[in-house]
């Protein structure tokens, strides 16, 4: 029945039979079978059916705003009983941090905590955060404005700043405050929400956006236009710190924040991590 009632939750946010199916790793007609236990079980429609999409009935609505906190619940109950009593934290990070700064930084404290195992999920940072609510993971590592995360403890470990490839790395005459078009993340990432008032601030339009801040940057590295992009991903590519545009210095970075529930933050092996990465993080130039 919980299975269930977790596909029946996931399918609320997802809208798509497919996208459920592809998250829980199973089969699409393995999704419609659950979710047609449940109608049969509670002898009503809980979804419908618009085309490829799917809504919840107004019964489905209501099973799921009951059901959900009780669900999210027992599984951090299963992650503080069986993982943080060997020591393992499970972790969400946002995929740009995974496949940049994050993986030294990771080893690095691995090595300050040797009793410490962590398991690491890449993913983007919205999804990060549903599944800190839903309690697959335990801490997320991930980008976003702390005002739309105030059912989790959010803390800023580090601001990474934001710089600018210029297009095909051609030189740029840019003064800080002209107007400039340039490729970044699209508006459903994490990051958008922290950058979006900056770059107003600074005159900076986004002419084109993309899923990813190494797409942004593979793009404008072709000559497609200029990218912003986090230092951190640039410097992954190799480029030339001296190409460069960096704007930090003026205000511009996106905030990279250690997440997680508050009744898991508060537990002493999560508290001794928090403290290690956090002072590791304040060090990264």
């Amino acid at each position: 029945m919980i299975e269930n009632l977790e596909t029946l939750i996931v399918l609320s946010r997802t809208g798509t039979m497919m996208e459920t199916a592809t998250l829980l790793k199973l089969s699409q007609s393995a999704v419609s079978k659950r979710i047609a236990a449940l109608e049969r079980h509670y002898g009503r429609p809980l979804v419908e059916r618009h085309g490829r999409r799917v809504a919840l009935t107004h019964q489905g609505t209501r099973l799921v705003e009951k059901v959900a906190p009780l669900v999210s619940e027992l599984r951090s109950v299963f992650l503080e009983d069986n993982a943080l009593r060997r020591g393992k934290i499970i972790l969400g990070v946002s995929e740009a941090i995974l496949a940049s700064w994050g993986p030294s930084l990771f080893a690095a404290v691995g090595r300050e905590m040797p009793e410490v195992e962590l398991a690491f999920h890449a993913q983007r940072s919205p999804v990060v955060l549903d599944r800190l609510r839903s309690g697959e993971y335990m801490v997320g590592i991930c980008t976003g404005s702390s005002d739309a995360e105030t059912d989790l403890q959010s803390e800023i470990i580090r601001l990474e700043p934001m710089v600018i490839i210029p297009a095909a790395l051609q030189p740029l005459d840019y003064r800080l405050g002209d107007p400039l078009d340039v490729l970044t993340i699209e508006s459903r990432s994490g990051a958008w929400a922290s950058i979006e008032e900056d770059m107003r601030r600074l005159h900076l339009r986004r002419m084109e956006s993309l899923e990813s801040f190494f797409s942004v940057a593979q793009m404008a590295l072709a000559g497609f236009g200029h990218g912003l992009v986090p230092i951190g991903v640039a410097r992954t590519l190799g480029v030339q710190e001296a190409k460069l545009i960096r704007l930090d210095r003026h205000g511009l970075n996106r905030p990279v924040r250690f997440v997680a529930r508050k009744s898991m933050f508060s537990r002493p092996l999560v508290q001794s991590f928090y403290k290690a990465l956090s002072a590791r993080a304040a060090r990264l130039k």
